[in-house]
């Protein structure tokens, strides 16, 4: 097999950076209170559960009490879902964003409302991120005050912690933002502001205690991360960020189809179903692409997927292969797509962005980047610990690619060892979950009591984003 790469390519390595000048449409909150000196108390907070009918003990909700400990709240605030969930029970995968359905333009939907819309097609999305930064306060608090009202997860905010991720080298501005409205607007009694990259390595260390190091490729919505842990520290020096995520592909996919067959350029929501249904990473691209081309039952590549109508046919779905018409059309109503080398040309983006004119590297050769930045004598220890986390790692076939291409680029006396979790989108959450279960978990962080008597600067000291 060849090296990755079919054209040349330049990595971009992320520095921490003071302004937002580079993020578009960016609009601070208004600041809630200056922070500093000691504040005089604060008026009952009103989203506490007296208003939502919780039963409240001394001051504590009893349904959130756990073993005598603070109950506490993981909040994995991603780009595209929030996996959130509290610490002694299950985790819930939520979009993060609210929508308007063409049918019901003045209402809008938020998080998992979507399942109330009897019509998704043309759904117009409105998210809170921009570019991987939180930039839109606003649809944001309307998601969070959903999720953490009465009817999701009725929040006693006196009595809970939050762990809640943010991006590498988050703005300052935005880190303050959030300190603000979790502390003052919501009043949580205390805050761990987190990489979404060390809660994975916190759980794969937790499963793995042999294990010293490891290197994380979170493959998101915005961004593909290529981030090394050693000793649950990250290597700032090795981060490696590609601007490929699953927003590209779907956005790629559009065009494609939009191009070759039918106008579906508002139709994010379907497609972004068909990139998941169908998409899958080549092992041999040259290969598959011939294949792509061959006619009628020699071509395994090509299927039919058979679009929602909303009304007769809710959820899309793929044709079964002896059910296929493969020359003239179908007798029955059905809107059909036909899709053959877009099913692994989309996908392909993650390996070789210059395909579409990114000059990146793929992810196989920044992750070799990446460890090449190390110290030599630690090196081994992260070829053999590569985990794979975020959803565009779910296509089938992405973890055997990038075994094979980062065998073929590792000297040979090193073992390379790639990790696909059972879950890689809610991985993170799990080593938050554990993270609030550890004995020093009230020394990372920041109380209430902490923030109003020091301000922004006790977070910026404890945090290590």
């Amino acid at each position: 097999m060849e090296p990755a790469g079919r054209g040349g390519k330049r990595c971009t390595a992320l520095r921490p950076q003071r302004g937002l000048q580079g993020v578009s449409g960016f609009r601070r909150p208004p600041l809630l209170r200056k922070t500093g000196s000691a504040l005089p108390p604060r008026p009952a907070n009103p989203r506490v559960p007296e208003a939502q009918g919780a039963e409240v003990t001394g001051g504590r909700s009893d349904s959130r009490w756990v073993r005598g400990k603070m109950t506490t709240l993981v909040l994995d605030n991603g780009a595209y879902n929030a996996k959130i969930g509290y610490s002694h029970e299950n985790v819930s995968v939520i979009p993060n964003c609210q929508f308007r359905s063409k049918t019901a333009r003045l209402k809008t939907f938020t998080a998992n409302q979507i399942d109330e819309i009897k019509d998704p097609s043309g759904l117009f999305y409105i998210l809170p991120f921009q570019k991987g930064y939180l930039v839109n306060w606003d649809v944001q608090r309307q998601v969070w005050d959903y999720l953490f009202g009465k009817e999701m997860y009725q929040v006693d905010f006196l009595d809970t912690n939050i762990i809640i991720t943010e991006p590498y080298f988050n703005f300052t501005s935005i880190q303050e933002s959030m300190n603000e409205i979790l502390f003052e607007e919501y009043q949580f009694q205390a805050v761990l502001r987190v990489n979404a990259g060390a809660l994975s390595a916190h759980r794969y260390f937790r499963d793995n205690p042999s294990e010293l190091c490891c290197i994380i490729v979170d493959s998101g919505y915005s961004f593909t991360h290529i981030v090394p842990y050693c000793r649950s520290k990250k290597k700032k020096e090795a981060i490696i960020r590609i601007n490929v995520g699953g927003k590209l592909l779907t956005n790629h996919l559009k065009e494609i189809i939009s191009y070759r067959q039918l106008h579906v350029m508002d139709e994010t929501h379907v497609i972004n179903q068909v990139k998941e249904d169908v998409c899958y990473v080549s092992q041999d691209f040259y290969r598959d692409m011939d294949i792509a081309k061959l006619k009628g039952e020699e071509n395994t590549v090509m299927i039919d997927y058979v679009l929602p109508d909303f009304s007769t046919i809710k959820k899309g779905f793929c044709k079964p292969r002896e059910e296929m018409v493969l020359s003239g059309k179908y007798k029955s109503g059905e809107q059909i797509l036909r899709l053959a080398n877009e099913r692994f040309a989309v996908p392909e983006i993650l390996f070789n962005p210059s395909d579409i004119g990114i000059q990146e590297m793929g992810i196989p050769e920044a992750i070799v980047y990446s460890i090449q930045n190390l110290p030599e004598e630690m090196q081994p220890h992260f070829f053999k610990n590569i985990v794979l986390t975020g959803g565009n790692s779910l296509f089938p076939g992405f973890r055997d690619r990038v075994y094979s291409e980062v065998r073929c680029l590792t000297p040979t006396d090193y073992d390379v060892s790639v990790v696909l979790p059972e879950n890689p989108i809610t991985y993170a959450w799990e080593g938050g979950k554990l993270i609030s279960e550890n004995d020093d978990f009230e020394d990372m962080v920041v109380t209430r009591e902490d923030y109003e008597e020091n301000g922004h600067s006790v977070c910026e000291e404890k945090f290590d984003i």
